[in-house]
């Protein structure tokens, strides 16, 4: 029995080719969405997860008054908190950007490399985590000055040599200074947050002259830069423990600043709320389910598409179903059939499905920057989700179709009573509606998220980034010759034609600031004002000309300010947003004022007009500007044209001032850009989602437009031989489907704008959502559909009406 209900499947796809082709191929470009879009909702989800002990590690985070939470914390409350709390089984430390430097082979002349993900790590770092050891002993990090490499860091610097006991030569901050490699562990996987390349013994920290005399970085002392995690015992509850550390700490502390303590549960990080977070990897939890959503939509479309043709088809049908039951089918044998066919169609979708997926990866990954592929499934519980929406949802498909099929009434079907069936004709256009609904949404969306993108690239910045070349600075040869070398590379620069402007500073636009902190308070303050938070940045005398700063009020510092010795310095400048929150009503009241930083007294000599510092999806930060010599960073204004050549000129004078130092450069304004990288993949895969969802949409109303042809072909011949133009045809056979559009629009409007208005929430700096949004989406939609429809309309006003009536 089960063969012949195959047989006859496979010889109704055959008989009806465009039917077939339409239903298969919809249904496979709705899978393949669905699931690509799924690789990534899992990826994302996947984060984190293959930690061992993760139900019961947290994060320690810092939260201030307003709510800003951020992850560094002083070092020397982990032990405190270990040592008087029985909750806590475990700590472990770890930091990320104070380590980075250069980094060579202490015995080659090989070209050093400039790391990023390297850090400082507490003794148990590979025990507390779950990052498999492939050679070594966890316990050496115990000792000072010993580091440990992921596979692919020891073959990048050591090729096939066995590196253990090897010398490795790193250069930051804190001078120069050898590390034994003492062990070899596995590359850190794609969906962790934690990812080092190289892992530097914290114990270090603690030798003495490694920081040559600075002990900000002391492990007992009050700098916030270390990323803490604590393991607790079953059954402690995060907040309520938080809670009791945070009195703890006010116990302890000598002054209370008004922060306090956050645990946050180590399985939600990746997709938490956004924090002044250094993990590069830090995810959007909005994001990931609007894709899901999306994901979701896309294969209802598909269904939608399928019943939809299916019951315009099951007329055609009617008669079959007619005589099958005059002799003797039961409506149970009929609803096996049906079904066996929405099964066959499910499959062939599925099977063509693979075959694009397989086809598309490639450019699926580039567009999300990411190497996916379909194991990713396997990540999470994903995979059982997934097949399970789709298993369900065929079935439900198909289940319908065949229930409407098999009740149809034998005499009414031979009597041919069904070719007008009032719930038919309603359910279709219900149908048609939902799908451009959707469809409208999406067209809405992509709209809004690209006007925003273009908002967010062209906005004023407040600066000129224009030919702004930015150079790190040394790591490498800090001697008593580099302030000499410092100097007659600055000289050099100066006699280069092709560099107009130039100025060295700790920080830079689109890149982040020297450090946040507060304490900052005018002579008659408010209660609260010395909690607030203050970006510092860096800066000698040259920083505002050379990025076209403007001072509002007062004067810039000069050259002999910023040779002053870090705590001797009483000048500052700030921005309008800082003054503003120190409580200044104007510019010209702030300047030459007197405040507060804890107990050191400094001079407002300036306030900066305000400018986004970083990307401006945030609000512009109160800023604080400090005048100091430092060497971060050298940015240069080149002039125009040839830039190759000047980036190699400049790249010669780097490297025989600093030799040993990697030459690393960027341009500010691609900086900025680099900034939008989420908002811009984000809308990259909407887009084509819209599309995809477009497209299939179209594909069904191109199925039903085919439908209603054949079943008024007479009608058209008659109207044509009464004298009806191509023009009055194509626009009755276009208007029902066009009065279906337009209800969709009405419907999707205000869903795309609710929608729109929540994601525009994100963003400090936006776009509003205009009339033309609307109005140019109606457009669009209205222009597809009558592109589809108008094709078969044509085709039919075309079509010889003798021929159409002598086939009656």
């Amino acid at each position: 029995m089960f063969q012949n209900y195959f047989k006859i499947a496979w010889r109704n796809l055959v008989r009806n080719k465009v039917y077939s082709f339409i239903n298969v191929s919809g249904l496979a470009l709705g899978i393949t969405a669905f699931l690509l879009i799924l690789e990534y909702v899992s990826f994302e989800r996947s984060f984190d997860q293959f930690h061992k002990e993760l139900p019961h590690m947290v994060r320690l985070l810092n939260e201030d008054v307003k709510g800003q939470t951020w992850p560094e914390i002083e070092p020397g409350w982990a032990p405190r908190i270990k040592e008087r709390f029985p909750e806590v089984r475990d700590y472990c430390r770890f930091e990320f950007g104070v380590s980075q430097g250069v980094v060579k082979t202490a015995h080659s002349n090989e070209e050093p490399f400039r790391e990023k993900n390297i850090g400082f790590v507490e003794e148990n770092f590979f025990g507390f985590f779950s990052f498999p050891l492939l050679a070594g002993q966890a316990k050496a990090l115990a000792r000072p000055h010993v580091v440990f490499m992921s596979e692919s860091a020891a073959r990048k610097y050591f090729g096939n040599q066995n590196p253990l006991g090897e010398a490795l030569m790193l250069s930051n901050q804190f001078g120069s200074a050898a590390f034994t490699v003492e062990g070899i562990y596995k590359d850190i996987p794609l969906n962790s947050d934690i990812r080092y390349d190289m892992v530097f013994s914290l114990a270090t920290l603690k030798s003495k002259g490694y920081a040559q005399g600075d002990d900000w970085e002391a492990l007992d002392n009050d700098s916030q830069y270390i990323n803490t995690f604590f393991l607790l015992n079953e059954g402690v509850n995060p907040q309520s423990f938080a809670k009791r550390i945070t009195k703890f700490r006010n116990e302890l502390s000598k002054e209370n600043d008004g922060a306090r303590f956050v645990l946050q549960p180590f399985a939600y990080t990746h997709l938490a709320e956004s924090l002044s977070d250094t993990y590069h990897t830090t995810g959007n939890l909005k994001y990931v389910y609007m894709l899901g959503i999306i994901a979701v939509l896309i294969i209802l479309i598909a269904w939608f598409n399928y019943i939809n043709l299916s019951t315009a088809h099951a007329l055609k049908r009617a008669g079959e179903v007619g005589v099958r039951k005059v002799i003797g089918a039961t409506r149970q044998m009929l609803i096996s059939q049906f079904l066996g066919e929405s099964i066959l169609i499910t499959v062939l979708a599925l099977g063509a499905a693979l075959v694009l997926i397989q086809l598309l990866q490639p450019l699926f990954n580039e567009l999300i920057g990411q190497e996916l592929s379909l194991a990713m499934l396997g990540y999470t519980s994903a995979w059982a989700t997934g097949l399970a929406v789709l298993v369900l949802g065929s079935l439900a498909a198909g289940a319908f179709t065949a229930f409407r099929l098999s009740g149809y009434s034998p005499v009414e079907t031979l009597k041919g009573k069904l070719t007008t069936s009032a719930n038919g004709v309603l359910l279709r256009k219900s149908l048609v509606v939902v799908q451009f609904t959707i469809s409208i949404v999406m067209i809405l969306a992509t709209i809004v998220i690209y006007s925003q993108l273009r908002y967010m690239k062209n906005k004023n910045l407040g600066i000129d980034t224009a030919q702004l070349l930015v150079v790190k600075g040394p790591d490498v040869g800090k001697d008593s010759t580099y302030g000499n070398r410092q100097t007659g590379f600055i000289n050099e620069i100066t006699q280069q034609s092709f560099i107009s402007d130039y100025c060295v500073s700790g920080s830079v636009p689109s890149g982040w600031f020297n450090f946040i902190t507060n304490g900052f308070t005018r002579p008659d303050f408010r209660p609260g004002d010395e909690f607030k938070a203050y970006s510092f940045a860096i800066v000698d005398d040259r920083y505002l000309a050379t990025y076209g700063m403007t001072l509002k009020a007062g004067r810039n510092f000069t050259p002999e300010e910023c040779k002053v010795p870090w705590n001797e310095n009483s000048k500052v400048l700030m921005n309008e947003r800082a003054i503003g929150q120190l409580g200044f009503a104007t510019p010209e009241e702030a300047v030459r004022t007197r405040i507060m930083w804890d107990e050191r007294q400094l001079e407002i000599i300036g306030v900066v007009q305000d400018y986004h510092h970083t990307g401006v999806q945030r609000a512009i930060d109160p800023i604080i500007f400090y005048p100091q010599q430092n060497n971060a960073f050298y940015t240069l204004r080149l002039t125009a044209g040839e830039v190759p050549d000047k980036i190699a000129a400049v790249e010669r004078l780097y490297k025989t001032t600093f030799p040993g130092n990697p030459f690393e450069f960027f341009f500010v304004d691609d900086n900025f850009n680099k900034q939008y990288t989420s908002e811009q993949q984000f809308g990259n895969l909407f887009t084509t989602a819209s599309l995809w969802a477009i497209l299939i949409g179209c594909m069904g109303l191109f199925g039903l437009v085919t439908f209603t042809v054949e079943q008024r072909t007479r009608e058209i011949g008659v109207r044509k031989v009464l004298g009806a133009s191509v023009g009055g045809i194509v626009a009755l056979l276009s208007k029902d489907f066009l009065k279906l559009v337009v209800v969709a629009i009405l419907i999707a409007s205000p869903i795309a704008w609710y929608a729109m208005e929540q994601w525009l929430q994100n963003f400090a700096n936006r776009v509003a959502i205009e009339w033309w949004v609307f109005a140019l989406a109606a457009l669009l939609a209205i222009a597809i559909a009558v592109l589809t429809v108008s094709f078969q309309s044509i085709k039919a006003a075309l079509m010889n009406p003798v021929r159409s009536l002598r086939s009656e």
